[in-house]
């Protein structure tokens, strides 16, 4: 069964060293790749992959929220999430919005080809370390964008929002927007309570 892929990272050694080890997998159609989520998005409306290799953690907006608009617009085209990350939060978010599996960086040419073939299949699949954090409650993680983690540290060493405006180039009211979702995507009625979370969650 030959598949086209495409993968979306915003690391380029991550896409050249994936691309080699497929280069001569006769049953692989390499279709391209895109570093952010808009890149993607607009490559879609010309062409659809079979499958496309996610990046979870993305510069303009995360993986999981890609991976739902992805599915919801192109239901023939699987997703296989990709990350560092194996905390059961991730995992379990993106397998909701509509991945058709979970597999990590680290894994092997092997792992990577079994993986790609099973999703292309209309198969679920997950790596051992994702299934083993998926049945580990303590993985618990908050999902936030790289934006979001940019603007947590900084609140966590006292800026202001008007400071954190002019570190980081973006509006006052842009902070404002950041700083409200993570108090509720920490469930935190203040700052403080925030900062505790995000440094338990090892996120600071």
């Amino acid at each position: 069964m030959k598949a086209s892929l495409f993968i979306v990272d915003d690391h380029y050694m991550v896409i050249e060293g994936i691309r080699s080890l497929l280069q001569n997998e006769k049953e692989i159609i390499w279709m391209g790749h895109a570093t952010n989520a808009a890149s993607c998005l607009s490559f879609l409306k010309q062409q659809q992959p079979d499958i496309i290799l996610m990046d979870v953690n993305l510069p303009d907006i995360s993986g999981i929220e890609l991976c739902k608009e992805v599915r919801e617009k192109y239901p023939s085209t699987y997703v296989l999430g990709l990350s560092t990350f194996n905390q059961q939060a991730i995992i379990r978010n993106m397998m909701d919005n509509g991945a058709s599996g979970y597999i990590l960086k680290n894994a092997d040419k092997t792992e990577l080809l079994a993986a790609i073939k099973e999703v292309g299949l209309g198969k679920t699949y997950m790596s051992d370390e994702a299934s083993l954090s998926l049945k580990d409650s303590s993985s618990e993680v908050t999902l936030i964008t790289r934006r979001e983690k940019e603007i947590l540290k900084l609140i966590a060493t006292g800026l202001t929002n008007a400071e954190i405006s002019a570190q980081l180039f973006i509006s006052i009211p842009t902070v404002n927007t950041h700083r409200k979702s993570l108090l509720e995507k920490f469930e935190a009625k203040n700052t403080a309570i925030l900062i505790g979370k995000a440094t338990k969650q090892g996120l600071i």
